[in-house]
C-alpha cells in the first residue's frame, strides 16, 4: 500500500506526465526533421514539416472541448493510447519506400493528438495540485519536459542515425507506452466528469456544432489563401519584416485581436451568451477577459519575455560570428540544460515558500540582468567578433573568454528557468475554475506575442547596431513588463477568481 502510495505521489507523476508531454513534441516536431532528411527528403520539403507546429498554435480554439467533456485524466490517457501505436507504425512504415509520404501524413494527425495532449496534462496538473503545489512542483515539470526532449534529440536521434529509424520509432513508442502503463495504474483521480465522451460525440453530430467547425476551417483556408494571394504578396515586397512573421505568429496575434474584441463589446457579448445556457465554449473566451484588470495582466503576458525573447533570438548568431559555433552544442547542452532546470527548480521552491508576489520582482529582474550582461560580454570580445563575422577561418577567442562565454550562457539559462517558472505560475493564477485547461492554452498563445515582434525587430536591429548595443536595447524592452509587476492582478490566490460587476 504504502509503494502504490509513492508511485501516485506529485513528486513522480508530475514528472512523468511532463516527460509524456514534452516527447511526443520532440519526435514530431524536432526528431522528424533528422528522420526526414536521413531519408534524402529535399530541403524544401523538409521545411513544409513546420506545418506540424500548427496544432500547438491553434490549440486554444478546442481547449473549452477539454474542460467541458470526460476529465484531463481521461482524454491524457486515451492520446497517450493513440500515440503508442501511432509511433509504432511510423516505426513500421520507415523502410518502406513510400513509408514517408505516409509518416508525414501521420505525424500531422500526430501533433493534433499531442498539442490536445499538452491542454489535457496542463489542465491535470491545476486540477490535482491547489495553488502552493502547483509553484512547488513548477521545477520537476521544467525538468521533465527539457529531459524528455534530450532523449528525443540525443537517444532516439542517436539510435536511428545508427541502429536505424525502425528502432527508435519503436524506443519511442515502447517508452511511452510505459508512461501510459503507470499512468493507468497510478495516476491519481482527482476531478469529477461533467459531461461524458459520449455527450461530445452528441455534440459533434449536431448541426450547430458541424457548422461552426466549417466555419473554423474555411477560416483558416482563407487565411491560408489570403498569405499566398497576390495582394499579400505585394505587401510583403512593400514590408520586407513582414515576411519574418510564421504563421504561429499571425495566429498569435489574431487570438490578441479576438480578445480586444471581446473586451470592448464585452456587455453585448455577455447579453447574448446568458441567452444560451449551453454556451461553454464560448463562455470560456469571454469570462476570461471579463475581469478586473485583465487588459493589464494581458499585457504583462505580452511584455514580461520581450527583452528575454529579443536577445534569445540572436544568441546562437551572436555565437557563430563569435568563431566558435563548434562548442555551441556543449554549451548549449551541457551548461545550459542543467542551469535552466536549476534555475526552474529554485524558482518553484522559492515561489511555494514566499508566494508569487514576493518573488516575482527578484525573478524577473535576474532574467533581464540577462542582457546588461550579454552587452558587457559582446562589448568585451568586440575585437573578436570584427574578426570571426563572416570569416572562412575564425581565431580562437581563447580559453579564459570561452570560460566567460559559458559562465555568461549558464547565467542566461539559469535566469531563463527562473523566469519560465514565474511565467507559468503566473499563467496558472489567470485560470479560472471552470476553465483551466483552455485558459492556460488562451496564456500560451499570448505568450507567443513577444516572440513573434522579437522574431520581427532583433535580426534588423543587431545589423545594424552591433550585438553591444543590441543586447543593452534588448534589456529597456523588458522594463515595460517589469513595470507592470506593480499594477498586475492574481499574484494572491484571492484574486484568481474576482470577476468584474
Amino acid at each position: 500500500m504504502e509503494k502504490g502510495l509513492s508511485f501516485k505521489r506529485p513528486h513522480v507523476w508530475a514528472f512523468t506526465t511532463y516527460f509524456a508531454e514534452g516527447l511526443p513534441y520532440t519526435i514530431i516536431r524536432i526528431v522528424s526533421s533528422v528522420f526526414f532528411r536521413d531519408m534524402k527528403v529535399s530541403l524544401e520539403a523538409i521545411g513544409l514539416t513546420s506545418l506540424f507546429g500548427i496544432p500547438w498554435v491553434i490549440k486554444f480554439l478546442w481547449g473549452p472541448l477539454i474542460d467541458q467533456f470526460a476529465t484531463k485524466r481521461k482524454w491524457m490517457l486515451i492520446i497517450q493510447f493513440l500515440l503508442v501505436p501511432l509511433f509504432i507504425l511510423v516505426a513500421f512504415m520507415s523502410p518502406l519506400p513510400y513509408g514517408v509520404k505516409v509518416i508525414a501524413g501521420l505525424l500531422f494527425i500526430g501533433a493534433f493528438l499531442s498539442a490536445t495532449h499538452d491542454i489535457a496534462i496542463d489542465g491535470y496538473y491545476m486540477e490535482a495540485l491547489d495553488k502552493q503545489g502547483q509553484a512547488k512542483f513548477v521545477g520537476y515539470r521544467v525538468m521533465a519536459y527539457r529531459l524528455a526532449m534530450m532523449a528525443g534529440t540525443g537517444i532516439v536521434v542517436t539510435i536511428g542515425t545508427t541502429v536505424g529509424w525502425f528502432a527508435a520509432f519503436t524506443s519511442a513508442g515502447g517508452f511511452l507506452g510505459l508512461l501510459f502503463t503507470y499512468h493507468v495504474f497510478f495516476l491519481p483521480l482527482v476531478e469529477n466528469e461533467r459531461l461524458g465522451m459520449g455527450d461530445l460525440l452528441k455534440r459533434i453530430l449536431r448541426t450547430k456544432f458541424l457548422i461552426s467547425a466549417v466555419a473554423v476551417v474555411l477560416i483558416l483556408w482563407g487565411m491560408r489563401s489570403f498569405f499566398l494571394g497576390r495582394f499579400i504578396g505585394k505587401l510583403f515586397a512593400f514590408f520586407p519584416l513582414l515576411q519574418m512573421i510564421s504563421f504561429a505568429g499571425w495566429v498569435a496575434l489574431g487570438l490578441l485581436i479576438l480578445l480586444i474584441g471581446l473586451a470592448l463589446f464585452r456587455n453585448r457579448i455577455k447579453t447574448l451568451l446568458l441567452r444560451d445556457k449551453e454556451s461553454f465554449y464560448s463562455r470560456a473566451f469571454f469570462e476570461y477577459m471579463d475581469r478586473d484588470k485583465i487588459g493589464v495582466a494581458i499585457a504583462f503576458i505580452i511584455l514580461m519575455r520581450t527583452g528575454e525573447s529579443t536577445l534569445s533570438s540572436m544568441a546562437a548568431p551572436f555565437m557563430v560570428d563569435l568563431g566558435i559555433k563548434v562548442h555551441y552544442g556543449w554549451l548549449s547542452g551541457g551548461v545550459g540544460l542543467p542551469f535552466s532546470i536549476i534555475g526552474a527548480m529554485a524558482a518553484g521552491f522559492l515561489i511555494s515558500k514566499y508566494s508569487l508576489k514576493k518573488m516575482i520582482w527578484p525573478c524577473l529582474l535576474a532574467q533581464n540582468l540577462t542582457n546588461l550582461v550579454y552587452m558587457g560580454l559582446a562589448l568585451g570580445l568586440a575585437k573578436y567578433l570584427a574578426l570571426n563575422t563572416g570569416a572562412d577561418t575564425v581565431t580562437f577567442i581563447g580559453s579564459f573568454n570561452l570560460f566567460l562565454v559559458a559562465c555568461v550562457h549558464a547565467f542566461d539559462q539559469f535566469a531563463g528557468g527562473l523566469g519560465t517558472a514565474v511565467l507559468i505560475t503566473f499563467l496558472m493564477r489567470t485560470c479560472l475554475e471552470r476553465f483551466k485547461a483552455a485558459h492556460f492554452a488562451i496564456g500560451t498563445g499570448l505568450m507567443n506575442v513577444s516572440g513573434v515582434l522579437a522574431g520581427v525587430a532583433s535580426g534588423f536591429l543587431a545589423a545594424r547596431l552591433g550585438y553591444g548595443l543590441f543586447f543593452g536595447i534588448t534589456f529597456l524592452l523588458s522594463i515595460p513588463g517589469m513595470c507592470l509587476i506593480f499594477f498586475i492582478p492574481f499574484l494572491d490566490t484571492a484574486d484568481q477568481t474576482a470577476l468584474s460587476d
